[in-house]
């Protein structure tokens, strides 16, 4: 990945640091996190799953794939954040990653899903295949992340960004939690005609858990891949890069400038562990989904139809977002959608019992609030991250979004990855059997923990992390208009 360490970034049509964004920008930017849950979201959402069911390993060589593969992460992120910075393209600063690390990041997300019957079973292509996947994915994940907070230092260009950034990842998020298991079940062998628990509808599905339904999921999966590079190159012709480093800014930048960074800003701190504790909870939930559908309802037919109801809310309501923080404040939108939250998982565990398993009504209830609560909760986050870096320039006199943006993907990628690991040796330790059509009573409540106890514990845990999070919005504005102002004084 060839870039030039001397140049400056090019230089933008506009330097107006609080520019505001037209709807293209904003929806060219929003198509990079569509992109991202296309390409990465399918590996999130359906792996673990892949490998320990059809691919014919055990839950726990499974869950020690993703284990050894996030520590990696631990220690390449922040050299990426490092690079990212440091380094400068005669396209821009951020931009030109989006293609030179999307081409290789679709290419092997799809080969992780490659049906050949002399790789089944094969630990080592598993391990090597999601590695090489998951360091690629920091050379998109981390310089698009920088990108949120060079378009623009207006904090309602920011919210509004994000509201639409969030639409896109959760349309993104319906393509893969909806319509994935059902294009994998409708390309699978042994088909048959089934309700699938809307208005009726009966389709013809196969068995996602045989091992001969490869094909499918390569199929499926390569078709997404390719899709999601389309939209990734919707983002890098539709935005502008405007508040960027300085030469000299860039050519001081040190890989111990992150230890400084986390060590001195606060906001950082405290945001790093909301998004881990977060992003655990919500990929427990979605490791563990299929499993609950599957095994503990026994109804993974409906599994289309209830994710489609719970994908409503982030798609229809994320408008809402703006509206209730400037209504109850920052911290209480984070309280309010948490607690939804837990009454929507609450309201998913009451659907497990015995005298409730056949009631779709309550699937898509408890879907509904509890997807409604998590999306918010971890979408809105996002809307904080700019202010973390102004935040970080205005103490540090760096503007190092590169760094900070690793820092928030490094805590993103620690609870994708314990969403799946902590899951994966629960059901070890429960023995749950991927060859087994049905599963002992241990097993379905080790899924029952993972899918519902362990979440809520973490949801409280986040409230609590959230309350010591020390920005205000004046000081938000203040410090910009200080950063804004320092920097028009150095051009004259």
């Amino acid at each position: 990945m060839a870039a030039n360490t001397e140049s400056t970034p090019a230089k933008p049509e506009t330097t107006d640091e609080f520019a505001k964004l037209s709807w293209r920008e904003r929806i060219s930017y929003g198509a990079g996190d569509l992109a991202q849950n296309l390409i990465f979201g399918t590996v999130g959402s359906m792996l673990l799953f892949y490998l320990t069911t059809v691919y014919g390993i055990s839950a726990a060589a499974g869950a020690t794939i993703f284990l050894v593969v996030r520590w990696v992460n631990v220690f390449w992120d922040p050299w990426v954040g490092a690079f990212v910075d440091k380094h400068n393209f005669k396209a821009g600063k951020y931009k030109p990653y989006l293609i030179y690390g999307g081409i290789p990041l679709t290419i092997m997300a799809a080969l992780l899903f490659l049906p050949s019957a002399s790789l089944r079973g094969n630990i080592m292509y598993a391990f090597i295949s999601y590695l090489a996947t998951a360091l690629i994915y920091s050379f998109v994940n981390i310089p698009y992340g920088a990108l949120n907070a060079s378009l623009t230092r207006d904090s309602d260009e920011v919210s509004t960004l994000t509201t639409v950034r969030m639409t896109e990842a959760n349309i993104g998020n319906l393509l893969v939690y909806t319509f994935l298991p059902l294009f994998v079940q409708m390309a699978s062998p042994n088909l048959q005609s089934k309700d699938i628990g809307f208005f009726g509808i009966h389709m013809q599905l196969g068995d996602y858990t045989s091992p001969k339904a490869g094909k499918a999921y390569f199929l499926v999966m390569a078709i997404y891949m390719v899709i999601g590079f389309i939209m990734l190159m919707c983002t890098y012709g539709g935005i502008k890069e405007r508040v960027l480093p300085t030469k000299e800014e860039t050519s001081t930048v040190k890989y111990s400038d992150l230890w400084f960074e986390f060590k001195n800003n606060k906001p950082l701190q405290v945001l790093g562990f909301f998004f881990l504790i977060g992003f655990t909870f919500m990929f427990f939930g979605n490791t563990v989904w299929p499993f609950y559908m599957q095994y503990n309802i026994g109804h993974s037919e409906w599994l289309a139809s209830i994710n489609l109801i719970g994908s409503i809310p982030g798609i229809f309501l994320v408008f809402l977002w703006p509206i209730i923080r400037k209504k109850i404040g920052k911290k209480q939108f984070f309280y309010a959608f948490l607690l939804l939250f837990v009454i929507g998982t609450l309201v998913l565990w009451a659907w497990s019992l015995p005298a409730f398993k056949n009631s779709v009504a309550l699937g898509y209830i408890g879907r509904f609030l509890m997807q409604w609560g998590i999306t918010a909760a971890t979408g809105y986050m996002w809307a904080l991250v700019p202010e973390v870096v102004s935040y970080g320039e205005y103490k540090s006199k760096k503007r190092v979004a590169g760094m900070i943006n690793a820092i928030m993907g490094l805590f993103f990628k620690i609870g994708l990855a314990l969403g799946g690991i902590i899951p994966g040796y629960i059901n070890a330790f429960f023995k749950f059997d991927g060859n087994s059509a049905t599963q002992s009573a241990g097993a379905l409540m080790g899924i029952q923990w993972s899918m519902i106890w362990l979440p809520i514990i973490l949801a409280f845990v986040a409230m609590w992390v959230m309350s010591r999070y020390p920005l205000t919005d004046q000081q938000v504005v203040e410090i910009n208009e200080t950063l804004e102002k320092e920097r028009r004084e150095k051009k004259i």
